[in-house]
């Protein structure tokens, strides 16, 4: 079932994303403001459409330290930059927003685009946007099945009743304006736990994993999940979709890659524990182990990193492929030349070889 996942003429669809966290450069110390991060977050859109890439993700944050809240607002704002590539949010945290909201505003960047708003939804990575709009975080399960069952049910009908534990009910309303696409692309995202994988195979959204280091080879029981469970629900194969989101870096050898990445990598996990409450710092050495071949860290030459997205192909069958590039305070020539490699050296190779 896996091999059904892609489509043969076109292969892989190739990407990128980014959270807009707000970290210090590691080598000046200097952090850009809210207002250029954004700037530099449409540029870097408009260079991976001009490119050829397939798809840019925006993440959502309710934090200082990171600049996008709104992922539609962003994404509307990329809508009329670009002309070919997928916007999808990466992630919409479907516990804490009012599914009506999210589908009109996702509805209505699906017409500025002329069709191409998608939407990764999660709990993400923090948890601020419980207290900021008045959630209870014990019912994070609950809010996530009855949120996204009842975004499914305005994604199909235009007239929806329906009636539900934490949202008023709705008798017949008119559910407007509608996409331009039969309905918007939903995928979840799925970061370690089986049943949220079979969740997402039950309702027949997309799979989105976010494989950060490590070895791959963890993640595969959640896409057997997805698939026997979407296979139990009588979903088509061919309607299932698989995605891995990876930090990425890639320059002209694998050690210069390494040697640049290693700064602005730490500095991230750095900043990212301390935003967690934790001192943790990740040393060269540490580094090194994470970078492996046999890992899921994309960093290394343009070869390197294709040899890794195939082998998790192959576990896989994936559909896409998204990168994460620009965080530690990276700086954007830096993310600049990445999409350059990614869509220039990466991409056509991996989707010439998942298309055979």
């Amino acid at each position: 079932m896996k091999e059904d996942l892609i489509n043969k003429q076109s292969g892989m669809e190739i990407g990128i994303y980014t959270l807009a966290d707000l970290g210090p450069n590691p080598h000046t110390g200097k952090t850009i403001s809210a207002q250029q991060r954004i700037a530099e977050i449409i540029e870097a859109g408009k260079m991976a459409d001009e490119a050829g890439l397939d798809v840019f993700g925006v993440g959502e944050h309710h934090r200082l330290d990171y600049a996008v809240s709104a992922p539609p607002i962003v994404l509307s704002a990329l809508s009329q930059v670009t002309k070919q590539i997928k916007l999808t949010s990466a992630t919409t945290v479907l516990n804490t927003v009012d599914p009506v909201r999210l589908f009109e505003d996702f509805a209505t960047l699906d017409l500025l685009s002329n069709g191409r708003a998608e939407i990764i939804a999660g709990r993400g990575a923090f948890i601020e946007s419980f207290p900021l709009f008045g959630y209870d975080l014990n019912q994070y399960d609950e809010l996530f099945e009855e949120n996204i069952e009842l975004f499914l049910k305005l994604n199909a009908d235009e007239k929806v009743t329906w009636n539900g534990q934490f949202r008023s009910s709705l008798k017949n309303a008119d559910i407007a304006p509608r996409p331009a696409q039969k309905n918007i692309p939903l995928w979840v995202g799925v970061g370690s736990t089986q049943k949220s994988a079979e969740r997402a195979g039950r309702l027949g959204t997309g799979l989105a994993l976010p494989i950060l280091g490590g070895d791959p080879n963890s993640f595969r029981p959640l896409v057997d999940v997805y698939l026997q469970a979407a296979s139990q629900a009588g979903h088509a194969p061919e309607d299932l979709k698989v995605g891995v989101t990876g930090h990425s870096f890639i320059s002209e050898t694998t050690q210069q890659a390494k040697d640049e990445f290693y700064p602005y990598y730490s500095n991230y996990w750095g900043y990212l524990n301390r935003q967690h409450g934790k001192s943790m710092q990740m040393s060269r050495a540490d580094f090194e182990q994470f970078s492996a071949p046999e890992t899921a860290l994309f960093v290394g030459s343009s070869q390197q990193v294709i040899e890794k997205i195939l082998y998790q192909y192959e576990l896989f069958g994936h559909h896409r492929f998204i990168a994460q590039m620009d965080i530690g305070g990276l700086p954007f020539k830096k993310v600049a030349e990445n999409i350059e490699r990614l869509a220039t050296e990466v991409a056509p190779v991996v989707r010439r070889e998942t298309s055979k």
